[in-house]
């Protein structure tokens, strides 16, 4: 397995080790598990249920404390064991695989729901481009729930990258869609990351879903990489 010289490293997972703790017992999840990109690449983590792979989502989002190895992000260390930054200081965007979505708020509300230290002409500004970027711009004054499945997962993902986070996370994020939405979706979302140059980790158990979207992916089994490589040569 190799990574990316250290400079040009944007997220760099260092043998980071997760578990839970229920009463008595505890239990080990990931197990020392590293990887890394340079800033606009995108990487997944592919593997079946309980291979542990949203366990290591939530601990680069900071929803998981380590139990020992470190997550640096731009050059800065944000989880080690006994220290892990909020999520609200990570500067991370996450889509969920439900979405998420604010009922009560629009289209354009969803989007600009994160951007409360802009002024109001910045904001709207910035959720006009979001818009414009995920197609959806006719839609700006609609709710949720007189949108697709489709439409509503654009949204999610304009409202994460509003604030032009630093990392963004999937989990999941296609995985309530059919199959031929779910594939032409992927590759609408890596066009628009790569249009941004955000640095993106997708969790899936879809292979087709992650050959299309990944520039690297990680076969998990068990709480470790197996395998991390390019499409083609896995």
């Amino acid at each position: 397995m190799t990574f990316p010289p250290a400079a040009r490293q944007h997220l760099h997972v260092d043998a980071i080790r997760v578990g839970y703790t229920l009463g008595r017992r505890s239990q080990e999840i990931v197990h020392g598990l590293s990887f890394s990109l340079e800033r606009g690449e995108i990487g997944c983590l592919l593997g079946p249920s309980g291979c542990g792979k949203t366990t290591v989502l939530r601990a680069i989002a900071g929803f998981e404390p380590l139990l020992d190895g470190r997550i640096v992000l731009a050059g800065r260390e944000i989880s080690r064991k006994g220290d892990t930054a909020p999520p609200e200081l990570r500067q991370i965007g996450v889509v969920f695989q439900d979405y998420a979505l604010f009922p009560h708020l629009s289209v354009a509300g969803n989007i600009g729901f994160g951007l409360r230290r802009l002024d109001a002409a910045a904001k709207r500004a910035r959720v006009a481009e979001l818009l414009d970027l995920v197609g959806l711009s006719a839609q700006a004054h609609k709710y949720p729930h007189e949108l697709s499945g489709g439409q509503q997962q654009r949204i999610a993902l304009a409202r994460a990258l509003a604030p032009r986070p630093g990392l963004l996370l999937l989990d999941e994020p296609f995985s309530n869609l059919d199959v031929d939405l779910r594939e032409r979706l992927a590759l609408e979302v890596r066009d628009i990351l790569k249009e941004l140059g955000t640095t993106a980790v997708l969790v899936t158990h879809d292979q087709h879903e992650a050959f299309a979207i990944a520039d690297r992916i990680g076969v998990m089994r068990h709480g470790v990489i197996a395998q991390w490589d390019n499409a083609y040569n896995l």
